[in-house]
Order: structure tokens, then C-alpha cells, then sequence
């Protein structure tokens, strides 16, 4: 399976059987499935949805959202609770072109990725058990 290294970029193969094990960037050492969402740009996000292969939520989020604020923890355990799937996180505020690219009309915004490509989108703040809900719902096995 490849997973794109969110700091550096760099596609790396990893077994799907060693997803949970810690693998880190061939490349610059950086944790490739971290526990936690991970903040990308917005020149970065193309790149990285396009070339994981592991599903991929990306919240679509401004620091002065009062439901971004919210919703930021309940997207921190939903993260915890599926290692098998990629949590990323981008500031509209400091990624307008990804934005635009991708028609964000109002935030949060969560966006699903299989195959490099949307196959769900939701508006609005989730619990982590909402959020998880619908991924199940909208993921393509």
C-alpha cells in the first residue's frame, strides 16, 4: 500500500499488515500513520490524497470557527479510534486555492477520499461516533 509522507512528500510502500506497527518516511524519517490528524497546505493535499491509497477525511476548517473549534476534538478521537484511515486537516484561511479547488462553500467541511478521489462530503460539526458513522456509511470496501 502507499501512504504519501504529509512532511516531505515522498510516496512510500507499506504493507497493510504493518499500517499499525509506526511506519515511518523512507525518506525523512517522518511517522506516516500518526494517531493524530495532520495539518497539510493546501499546494499539499492533491498530492497526498492522489497518491495514499488508504482512505482519507480531510476537514476543511478555519481558527475562527466557533463549530471548527468545536468539532477539532471529536476529529482528534475519530482519528485515534481508525488508524487504518488517513485524518487530515486544512486552514482554509491559509489554503484559499485548496478552497476553491475543491468548492468549499462553508466550513467545517469534511471531505472523503478513495482511489484519489471525493466520494462524500459533509457540512457541519460531528461527534466523533457521527463522524465514524458516516465514513462507514460512504466508505467503499
Amino acid at each position: 500500500m502507499q501512504v504519501v509522507c504529509p512532511k516531505c512528500g515522498t510516496r512510500n510502500r507499506v504493507l497493510a499488515e504493518r499500517l499499525a506497527d509506526g511506519p515511518k518516511c523512507g525518506n525523512c524519517g517522518t511517522p506516516l500513520t500518526p494517531p493524530e490528524p495532520v495539518p497539510l497546505s493546501g499546494n499539499e493535499l492533491g498530492k497526498y490524497v492522489a497518491g495514499t491509497e488508504m482512505p482519507v477525511v480531510v476537514d476543511f476548517w478555519a481558527d475562527w470557527c466557533g463549530p471548527c473549534k468545536m468539532m477539532a476534538p471529536e476529529f482528534a478521537k475519530a482519528a485515534y479510534q481508525r488508524p487504518d484511515i488517513r485524518f487530515i486537516k486544512v486552514d482554509t484561511e491559509e489554503a484559499p486555492q485548496a478552497s476553491a479547488q475543491y468548492g468549499i462553500r462553508s466550513i467545517p467541511t469534511l471531505g472523503l477520499f478513495q482511489g484519489g478521489k471525493e466520494v462524500a462530503r459533509a457540512s457541519g460539526a460531528m461527534s466523533a461516533g457521527q463522524l465514524l458513522g458516516w465514513i462507514d456509511q460512504h466508505l467503499q470496501r
